[in-house]
């Protein structure tokens, strides 16, 4: 298995940002597997694969480049196709775009016969590498993310605003064994990021970062020296990636109300009256009323997260969703 050795001051400095690229790179590997993890990632893809894999079919060179830079038989991408977030202040799609298309052929080929796990061919050890990468990267911003991105980024807050949450209450074991498919914390500093033999790093002192994305991808990079940064990639809690499409039974909404239990179908995660706006798209009036109904009648609680207070189902509202889920429609 791989894990990270991680003192605790780096720990303790680890924090959550938001990156339009991961975004736009887990929407890319969605793409290439054309396999959708619930119902509205299956509506998006539905909408573009067919555009997507005719534009590979018009660039084959690039669809090659792409193959061999997600390293299916090796289980390591290329390194350039993944640069670490900056760590410091909000960058644009473009300013991360940026550090892809900058990376020197000589770096490109060296990433992807890595992730190959041998030589890159004659025919696609070509100078423009960097450059086809990130024109296919901005090709899936462009036509799929774009214009989704506010409520994307909003969702990814949610996320993070939970895992906030879950950080106060249970530390930072309840916050990462289940952040992504094969991580856990082993104790002793130890954190196992997935479940593959590579070796085993010392990243203590250096800047640790949490990005999370809205499809169910994940990754990790890094970057040393100098600073050293260390990303770790992974997928929304179920419940906020699929927030649009979360399901609410017939009979719940017939005992509550579609909105309020909608918002009592959330709140499967803690989420902030912020979130719950963005998500559900009713007024804060709408979304404060409904969370003093469910407050009085025990449905859900709430506690403080930083300057944030997180409203959660307690086990009586997870009792009312599960069984009028199951009940008859």
């Amino acid at each position: 298995m791989g894990w990270w050795l991680i003192n605790a001051d780096t720990l303790a400095g680890g924090r959550f940002v938001v990156s339009a690229l991961a975004e736009t790179t887990a929407c890319m590997k969605v793409l290439d597997r054309g396999d959708a993890a619930h119902p509205g990632e299956r509506a998006w893809l539905d909408a573009h694969l067919d555009a997507y894999r005719r534009m590979l079919r018009q660039e084959p060179i690039t669809a090659a480049l792409l193959k061999a830079a997600l390293g299916t038989k090796t289980r390591w991408i290329a390194d350039f196709l993944t640069p670490p977030h900056p760590g410091v202040g909000s960058p644009t799609f473009d300013e991360e775009l940026a550090t892809v298309r900058r990376t020197p052929p000589e770096r490109a080929h060296a990433d992807l016969d890595v992730s190959l796990g041998h030589p890159l061919s004659a025919g696609l050890r070509r100078p423009d590498v960097a450059e086809r990468i990130a024109g296919l990267l901005e090709w899936v911003w462009t036509h799929t993310v774009e214009r989704d991105w506010e409520r994307r980024r909003r969702v990814i807050e949610a996320d993070a605003v939970a895992r906030a949450g879950q950080l106060s209450q249970g530390g930072w074991a309840a916050a990462l064994d289940d952040m992504r498919p094969g991580m856990r914390w082993l104790g002793d500093g130890r954190l196992q990021i997935n479940v593959h033999d590579f070796p085993p790093r010392d990243i203590s002192g250096a800047q640790l970062l949490f990005v999370p994305v809205t499809p169910r991808a994940g990754w990790v990079a890094w970057e040393d020296p100098d600073p050293s940064r260390y990303v770790i990639v992974y997928p929304c809690s179920g419940p906020l990636a699929g927030a649009d499409d979360a399901a609410v039974p017939e009979a719940l909404e017939r005992l509550l109300g579609a909105a309020r239990a909608s918002v009592l179908v959330l709140l499967a995660t803690p989420l902030s009256t912020t979130h719950l706006v963005a998500l559900t798209g009713q007024g804060l009036g709408s979304v404060g009323r409904h969370l003093r109904v469910l407050l009085d009648a025990r449905l859900i609680d709430r506690r403080r997260a930083g300057r944030s207070v997180l409203y959660y189902r307690t086990s009586v509202g997870d009792a009312l969703v599960k069984a009028q889920a199951g009940g008859p429609g």
